[in-house]
């Protein structure tokens, strides 16, 4: 008998699902090649978890994550799921170690770490890598794809799995040109726009706190009602506001702005106490410097260089009046914007400060069991490139890994 070749498969993007969906395909036994156009494969990776690769979390489930569909989820995570991902990368010298709210990070403390044993296993297992490889088209035939370069190179092979990544972080090399890929092959593309990114707000005294960082609740409302809350550390820049939760809480923002509707962000400096209680606290706390300026009065329980901004939001007009002069009025306007500040939300920040890219390639055109496409045979998807974004907390990841995993094996089949 004749030996049958193996099945030729190439892997557009060399980030997180890319190299997952190459791994799986290859211990499949095909033959596969990975086509990066950066200098090097995984340059995302190094970037996350602020350089310490929050590679997945122990609390990954479908509410942490956004989309048209985010149940689409439920085929890749079951067919990978955070135990499979924690002893893959145990079986490759990752010991992992759970942090708070459930991240997962490197022992090491290392994104480099990580990238390190997937390209050390690639290579053991024999996956093609290709650097600075720009794919600009690719074309389907009856049973072949061509592959098109931007220097000209052509590729030709059996299955294309499409990992090119979203629009966030350009820097890595996802400029959303996956996206047109995609679309020439028939594909619908749901809109796309920054998640997990900082806010604008509107002011014009931001330059004043700028640097500012505090524990604290942010809120994103519409109206009267809560449409995304979060509570750590968040930091005033000269733009608006950053820090974890304000990422968090960012993509029910943009939602809001992309529908034209008014976006508001509700920020609460003291969170440990009520409106009421904190009028309390305040009376108590003024009896005893009755002589003080009313912004002395306020050091060492408020920021220092939050103080003249809050007091004057507030709506008090003399700062520097004597504690004894304050009226219950003002105590109750202080305690109002300490546990109620409120701003209007007018934007965020761009493509290179967003985390990952809400939208993309419609997960009703994709067989979630597989992750190939409905449209064309032989070409499947991983990533974010699909309408799928995590929340912050080593989620994204999870989906790189998950996604990357079922249709690097499905493609091989």
């Amino acid at each position: 008998m004749s030996k049958i070749d193996p099945l030729k498969i190439y892997v557009v993007g060399g980030g997180a699902s890319g190299m997952m969906a190459a791994l799986s395909a290859r211990y499949s036994g095909a033959d596969v090649t990975i086509l990066e156009r950066n200098p090097r494969v995984g340059k995302k990776i190094l970037a996350t978890g602020n350089g310490r690769c929050n590679f997945t979390n122990i609390n990954a489930d479908v509410k942490y994550y956004h989309g048209q569909n985010p149940e689409f989820i439920y085929g890749a995570l079951s067919a990978f799921d955070v135990s499979r991902t924690m002893g893959f990368f145990e079986k490759l010298g990752i010991v992992p170690r759970v942090e708070d709210a459930g991240k997962v990070f490197p022992m090491s403390d290392q994104a480099s770490s990580v990238l390190d044993v997937l390209l050390y296993e690639l290579n053991r297992i024999g996956v093609n890598i290709i650097c600075n490889a720009f794919v600009k088209e690719i074309r389907k035939t009856k049973n072949e794809f061509t592959l098109v370069l931007e220097d000209g190179r052509i590729f030709e092979g059996n299955r294309v799995i499409l990992a090119c990544g979203g629009k966030a972080m350009p820097s890595s090399g996802s400029d959303g040109s996956g996206f047109d890929l995609a679309k020439n092959l028939g594909h619908k593309i749901v809109d796309i726009s920054p998640a997990l990114v900082q806010l604008k707000l509107a002011g014009d005294f931001f330059k004043q706190i700028e640097g500012v960082k505090f524990v604290g609740t942010a809120e994103v409302l519409s109206g009267k009602k809560v449409l995304a809350k979060d509570k750590g550390d968040i930091l005033f820049a000269n733009y608006g506001v950053s820090g974890p939760p304000i990422l968090q809480i960012s993509r029910k923002a943009v939602e809001l702005l992309k529908a034209n509707k008014e976006a508001v962000l509700k920020i609460s400096v003291i969170d440990n106490m009520t409106q009421k209680e904190l009028e309390r606290f305040l009376e108590k706390r003024f009896k005893n410097m009755q002589e003080k300026s009313l912004d002395f009065s306020m050091v060492g329980f408020v920021n220092k260089r939050l103080i003249p901004v809050l007091l004057k939001q507030a709506g008090i007009k003399d700062i520097r009046k004597p504690v004894r002069e304050l009226s219950s009025a003002d105590r109750q306007k202080i305690a109002n914007i300490l546990t109620d500040w409120r701003f209007k939300i007018t934007g965020t920040k761009s493509w290179p400060s967003a985390q990952v890219t809400a939208g993309g390639v419609d997960t009703s055109q994709i067989d979630p069991l597989t992750m190939e496409s409905a449209l064309v045979k032989g070409l499947y998807f991983c990533g974010e490139i699909l309408d799928i974004d995590g929340a912050c907390g080593g989620f994204n990841l999870q989906w790189a890994w998950s996604s990357g995993y079922l249709a690097g094996k499905s493609s091989s089949m």
